[in-house]
């Protein structure tokens, strides 16, 4: 098997892979090949924080029920992402945000995750994508 370099995933791909939606099929089959490869999927221990809180929105909005918003969490903690937390991630995240114009530090932190693993970042945001990926390549988008 190939030595891949491990994966930083943000909430914003994490929840296109688990909720209904027109780009699913195209996720769960990058995330599937992913997993073949054996990559390693990392993030900020914030992606629970995050994806929590926009499980409890959709919930609170009508858009899943309270119960589908905890066996969708319980689903999440089963795609084995390993939690990154240390100082240094916060000092690099501000950092990054200063450096690359960032309105906040939340995007930062995975940014800092990734290059601090010498990973791959991938996201769901676009606005990110286009803000970041000229001056860092390991920077994709779905």
């Amino acid at each position: 098997m190939k030595n891949y370099t491990p994966i930083c995933v943000d909430a914003s791909l994490i929840l296109r892979l688990i909720m209904p939606g027109d780009r699913k099929e195209s996720i769960t089959k990058l995330w599937r090949s992913w997993r073949t490869e054996g990559r390693e999927f990392i993030a900020p221990a914030l992606i629970f924080y995050e994806l929590t809180n926009a499980l409890h929105q959709y919930a609170r909005h009508g858009i899943i029920s309270d119960e589908e918003a905890q066996q969708i969490l319980h689903n999440i903690s089963k795609l084995n992402i390993s939690l990154i937390e240390n100082k240094y991630i916060h000092h690099q995240a501000l950092k990054i945000a200063q450096t690359m114009g960032l309105k906040a530090t939340y995007d930062a932190h995975y940014l800092a995750v990734a290059q601090h693993a010498n990973a791959e970042f991938w996201t769901a945001d676009s606005r990110l994508v286009k803000q970041v990926s000229q001056d860092w390549p390991w920077v994709h988008g779905i």
